[in-house]
């Protein structure tokens, strides 16, 4: 039937080797559509992801409302989900990873924690994606696909508890739990734009929750309502419906909101005004948090990294994130080693890699990094007692794009983890709430308070919130002044005057006759890059930064500008960036040594 057709065509093809050419070209063509296609299809794959739940789906009803003169059951009409991370009676709890569930038998009991909402009136209706193993803060899952973020549906949604903060976020639900371990909790919450809240280690019972790292998790709550969550923590926590007033006292960790890009008009200041109608708060007081931490806790120093001159306090954060992974590892070690090694689980790049170094970690220092829990919560008893609240930027940036390489996250974990350490390793209670947004991404804000005060934070944070979000209205739609620009000759004498307050160490001095120059002429690269000098020595990194990318923008050849730029943006842990920075001024100056090290370390410090 072919076979006369076919002897045509070779006849043609061998008369004519253009022939050959266009078919081959045809050819080519339709491999690179296919292959085009078949990347478009892979890539809409991971980033058009799912819904947070799991399958099989259910609904776990309350527990019958008791005849009266029983009260009504206080979270009656509420509908929760759960992180597939806590026991159901006849289910498998999946862990987040395939393997495990396939190892391991269906639940015998429900976990305490569900059982107490179900008893309370709240109805379960289903569990969650989360990252596997409860390893991981990005909330991406390879087996299960990853909850999309309702906020930027091409960013993450933050996990590990990732498919009950989006349940939440999307309002499928009124409230949802997951395990806050690492921050696991409080970081999706920021990412999706709704309340987080950790409670005090230990304060809410783990019975019927698979373990990760027992000295670090918590059960968290998700919601986008305050009420609902004083509600909800009510019932967990066992609280007293009513207790002793005592007047608030916020403190602010104003090098903790050096880290943060977003304007502390949004963020600090929005506390402060609103702070300022209510009463029963005491004037806020702005502290260095990390010097404190530096200075009280001793027993980081041997985890500090060698840096640089203006190396800075944040770093003993770095440091204290470190002790915090590792106590992790040691201990998901322990907890899970055997299954590891027998069920050689399939995981995904980021878990494996977690895994990995969990199973590959030694408990030879282990004391140690139990003695620096004890002493960061020592710590923070003292600063708080029972009636200080930390003020802090929850995380440092917005979300990461979906798919982020490893390579570029390295910088966004060590920022992030740096400020969840903070509550992880000292088991105090934190509240997370969102004031906005920056840049189209959410913001939020945290508070810290001691150790077993939940009720006490709980009711600041209710009592605070409606002032808050009225202050973020307003923000959000001022506009700043343009500044002015006057005489030249002045402001070189205000440039000099500051220099010699530079030179006698009075660095607020400094800023300020060099904020005065720059009012008066705004073009002088030199007045930036002498003010982002001082800002540098007063650990105001973000705007020594600011002030540095102003003195470049202006003179691109400023080497200084260049140099000062990469030591703040070292010591904000964007090591990427300042790397650039330093690789800059050496292609000015080839021979400057300080920018040579300085550009080694940083190649070092992302291997």
């Amino acid at each position: 039937m072919w076979k006369q057709p076919l002897q045509v065509v070779k006849a043609n093809v061998s008369s004519n080797p253009r022939t050959w050419i266009i078919i081959g070209l045809s050819v080519a063509g339709i491999v690179i559509v296919a292959e085009t296609q078949r990347r478009r299809r892979r890539s809409r794959a991971q980033i058009i992801l799912r819904e947070p739940f799991l399958e099989p789906r259910f609904d776990l009803l309350p527990f019958p409302q008791p005849p009266p003169p029983a009260a009504a059951q206080p979270l009656a009409s509420l509908t929760f989900a759960i992180s597939d991370i806590f026991d159901v009676k006849g289910y498998v709890t999946g862990f987040g990873n395939p393997d495990w569930a396939g190892t391991h038998e269906a639940a015998t009991k429900t976990a305490l924690v569900v059982t107490a909402l179900l008893k309370n009136g709240a109805t379960c209706v289903g569990k969650t994606v989360m990252d596997e193993l409860n390893f991981g803060i990005t909330g991406e899952n390879v087996h299960y696909g990853t909850p999309v973020n309702p906020q930027l549906q091409s960013h993450i949604p933050g996990g590990s508890s990732s498919g009950s903060a989006v349940a939440v976020a999307t309002g499928l639900v009124d409230f949802a739990l997951g395990i806050d371990t690492t921050g696991c909790v409080r970081i999706p919450a920021s990412f999706c734009g709704i309340i987080g809240f950790r409670p005090s280690h230990g304060a809410v019972s783990m019975i019927g929750v698979l373990p990760n790292s027992q000295s670090l998790e918590t059960v968290g709550i998700f919601t986008r309502d305050l009420s609902i969550l004083h509600h909800v923590g009510h019932v967990l926590l066992q609280l007293k419906l009513v207790e002793t007033k005592r007047a608030r006292r916020l403190i602010f960790a104003d090098d903790l909101f050096q880290l943060s890009k977003v304007p502390t008009e949004k963020t600090v200041q929005v506390v402060t005004k609103a702070i300022n109608h209510l009463s029963g708060y005491q004037p806020p007081k702005h502290m260095n948090f990390s010097q404190y931490i530096a200075s009280k806790v001793p027993g980081l120093k041997g985890f500090r990294e060698e840096s640089i001159k203006h190396q800075n306090e944040i770093f003993t954060l770095k440091a204290l994130s470190s002790v915090m992974l590792l106590l992790q590892r040691c201990e998901f070690k322990t907890n899970h080693e055997e299954w590891v090694k027998s069920a050689k689980p399939r995981l995904g790049p980021d878990a494996s890699d977690r895994v990995r170094a969990a199973i590959d970690s030694t408990h030879e220092n282990v004391k140690t990094l139990y003695k620096v829990r004890t002493e960061m919560r020592a710590a923070l008893q003292s600063l708080l007692k029972d009636d200080g609240i930390l003020v802090i930027p929850t995380v440092a940036d917005p979300p990461l794009k979906l798919n982020t390489k490893k390579g570029q996250s390295s910088e966004f974990n060590d920022r992030t983890l740096a400020l969840s350490s903070i509550a992880s390793m000292s088991g105090c209670c934190q509240v997370t709430i969102p004031v906005g947004k920056h840049k189209e991404s959410p913001i939020s804000i945290s508070f810290i308070a001691f150790h077993g005060v939940d009720k006490f934070l709980l009711d600041t944070v209710l009592d605070m919130n409606s002032s808050i979000q009225e202050k973020v209205s307003i923000a959000s739609h001022s506009t700043p002044l343009p500044d002015t620009n006057d005489n030249l000759d002045a402001s070189e004498l205000l440039k000099e005057k500051g220099n010699a307050a530079f030179k006698g160490r009075q660095w607020n001095k400094a800023v300020k006759y060099y904020t005065e120059a720059i009012k008066l002429n705004m073009m002088s690269a030199t007045y930036y890059c002498n003010r982002a000098a001082a800002y540098l020595e007063l650990g105001c990194f973000q705007q020594a930064e600011e002030d540095c990318s102003k003195a470049i923008s202006l003179d691109k050849k400023n080497v200084k500008a260049y140099m000062r730029r990469g030591t703040a943006r070292e010591s904000l842990l964007c090591y990427k960036d300042a790397a650039q920075d330093f690789k800059h001024a050496l292609v000015l100056e080839p021979q400057n040594k300080v920018a040579n090290l300085a550009e080694k370390r940083l190649r070092k410090l992302m291997s």
